[in-house]
């Protein structure tokens, strides 16, 4: 590949793409970060939910089991 001066034209323009095309690299990267964090909040608010239906059903049935025990044996 030719090397010019950033002096020249022609190398001031490959020095202008080199930088545009760094700095797509980590728009790409600080994107990609986006993305990884929505999909980590998405999760964490499913398993939120999961372990609220978990806990409510849980409750609801200890309440029977302790119900039955406690008239059983009144």
């Amino acid at each position: 590949m030719l090397s010019f001066s950033p002096t020249h034209p022609v190398g001031f323009l490959m020095m202008l793409a080199a930088v545009h095309h760094d700095r797509a690299r980590r728009a790409e990267r600080g994107a990609s970060a986006v993305e990884w964090v929505i999909i980590a909040a998405i999760v964490a608010a499913i398993a939120i939910a999961i372990g609220a239906v978990l806990r409510g059903a849980l409750t609801d049935k200890a309440g029977q089991i302790g119900e039955d025990i406690g008239g059983a044996g009144g």
